[in-house]
């Protein structure tokens, strides 16, 4: 038996498959006992600190998040009870922005913006005139690409935004609205004189002017045919000559040239006797139009109002300006854009808002509420509204005149008290010293030098 327990034992041994087990000893299993106590702890420790971070970043996150942002925004004519929805619905999508509308006066507004701003009391987000740009220099900010592309900004408005609102790589607002000049005619006026159509051309309206007059028996005007000619008691003056120049080839950089002169002296030519088909007798062209004492006159759509106010009752329409024959669709833009103040330190929080507001659902949103509230929309800047907005009787002339809109520093009732204010002082100079029996000409010379010191003194 000794001799079989041998030959096992060499048999496991020499059998390399067969494990040699021998018994651990007590050292053995206290080291092992420390070793898995240590993985034990280390990885608690990791666990811990894994869960800390994790617990930290959701919670800093989160309080980092929630932060409430404060936006405060300087509108101009907009009622509260129009913008408030909007600005209601964004702030049930984003519960950390609140936003304060304010109405302001247009009177002195363009200063205090810049005054206020300057001194950490403006607005975050405030509205301008397309040609307060040079006006407005310390306030402006751009928009981020990331908030709108040039791409998408080009792509969504018209080009008129294009030329007013892009210095260098970018543009430094958001349009919500596009105006400018249209034609309103009396059809009443025009249907007693057996005018069947608008006029389309200058030539068209030289033709159907005289059938349009009235004079009473001491040949004085009793309806005129159109108010142009004068600067005292036409509202939009400086904007109709601005017209007449462009229209012509002139500059308003540029008024001693030929076309300038005879920008001017075609103006004039309305007013002028014995043939006049407009004077300084005549009530403002706006109040004339009214009480239907004039079958034409020529400004931005959002007169209507004006005109609406005063008689309700009143039938006429709304066409683009009339053109040079054989010239190009030219007309004056009059328009106020939504920007972001550079004091502002919520710059991307306030264009997101913006970018939110120029949206096709939301500028939609602001088209009905504005028809609810006055009856008369604006005509809005993306160009994928146009077919639907064209349907309304006054805004069609707006919207076919959209791409052929031009900008000039000579725009009436901006309340700029700046570039605008000073230029049509010295235009209205130009008109009355003709008016006196001064050439076009040299009226002109004495406007350009003034009009100079303007645009200097803006860049």
């Amino acid at each position: 038996m000794d001799d079989n327990n041998q030959n096992m034992n060499e048999n496991q041994t020499d059998n390399p498959n067969t494990a040699n087990f021998e018994p651990l000893s007590a050292d053995d299993l206290m080291q092992s006992d420390n070793k898995n106590k240590f993985y034990i702890i280390g990885a608690s420790i990791l666990i811990f600190v894994l869960l800390f971070v994790l617990v930290f970043k959701f919670f800093t996150g989160k309080a980092k998040t929630n932060k409430e942002i404060a936006l405060t925004y300087w509108g101009l004519w907009e009622e509260k009870e129009v913008i408030q929805p909007l600005i209601d619905q964004y702030q049930n999508k984003n519960p950390n922005i609140k936003i304060e509308y304010i109405k302001r006066d247009p009177q002195d507004y363009r200063n205090k913006l810049i005054v206020r701003s300057q001194q950490g009391q403006g607005p975050d987000i405030y509205r301008f005139h397309n040609t307060w740009i040079p006006e407005i220099k310390e306030v402006l900010s751009y928009i981020p690409s990331n908030v709108l592309s040039n791409k998408e900004f080009e792509k969504t408005f018209y080009p008129i935004f294009k030329s007013d609102l892009k210095i260098g790589d970018h543009y430094y607002g958001i349009p919500l609205m596009i105006d400018g000049l249209v034609l309103l005619y009396n059809e009443n006026l025009f249907k007693n004189a057996g005018i069947n159509k608008p006029p389309h051309t200058w030539e068209d309206v030289i033709n159907n002017i005289s059938k349009l007059t009235v004079r009473d028996k001491e040949g004085k005007l009793a309806t005129a045919g159109i108010a142009i000619g004068t600067a005292s008691n036409i509202e939009h003056f400086s904007d109709i000559l601005g017209l007449f120049i462009i229209q012509n080839g002139g500059d308003l950089k540029n008024l001693e040239s030929q076309e300038a002169a005879g920008a001017l002296e075609s103006y004039r030519k309305f007013a002028e006797p014995p043939d006049n088909y407009w004077d300084e007798s005549m009530p403002s062209a706006i109040t004339a139009f009214a009480q239907e004492k004039v079958a034409m006159i020529l400004v931005p759509s959002w007169q209507i109002l004006s005109i609406k106010s005063i008689n309700p009752e009143l039938v006429f329409k709304a066409v683009p300006v009339p053109t040079l024959p054989g010239g190009e669709p030219i007309s004056i833009s009059s328009y106020w854009v939504e920007g972001v103040s550079r004091f502002s330190n919520k710059q991307e929080e306030a264009w997101k808002f913006l970018k939110f507001l120029s949206e096709k659902e939301n500028m939609t949103k602001i088209y009905e509420l504005q028809t609810k509230s006055r009856q008369f929309p604006t005509a809005s800047s993306r160009v994928d509204l146009a077919s639907i907005q064209s349907q309304n009787q006054y805004l069609d002339a707006v919207i076919k005149q959209a791409k052929y809109y031009k900008s000039i520093p000579s725009v009436s009732l901006t309340y700029d008290n700046g570039l605008n204010d000073g230029v049509n002082q010295y235009l209205e100079n130009a008109i009355n010293s003709t008016i006196n029996g001064e050439s076009y000409k040299s009226a002109l010379k004495t406007a350009k030098e003034g009009i100079e010191q303007e645009l200097k003194r803006y860049d």
